[in-house]
């Protein structure tokens, strides 16, 4: 269960790749790249997965969001909890 608490790290089951202002994740498996898996983050979620870094908490993703886009915390905390909710369902966090 995620909360304001938990601090999320990469899976390592994924290659990422930036492009501009937004990634490519795609997962691997038994070291093959899944194609028909292939993820886009737009800025916004781009923004959020650089923060996630196996030390920053949930909260402080929250904040830096906020701050860097100049809303209010809960549209950030909203925000941010989908798209962490997002990449544990794709596996993509840990």
């Amino acid at each position: 269960m995620i909360d304001l608490k938990s601090v999320l790290s990469h899976s390592s089951s994924v290659v990422t790749r930036k492009t501009g202002n937004e990634y490519v994740l795609v997962p691997i498996s038994d070291n093959v790249a899944d194609m028909d898996s292939v993820y886009t983050l737009n800025e916004t979620g781009a923004f959020i997965w650089e923060l996630i870094d196996g030390k920053k908490s949930v909260s402080d993703l929250i904040k830096a969001l906020a701050e860097e886009y100049k809303i209010d915390i809960e549209t950030a905390e909203s925000d941010v909890l989908s798209f962490i909710n997002k990449m544990k369902e794709y596996l993509m966090v840990k």
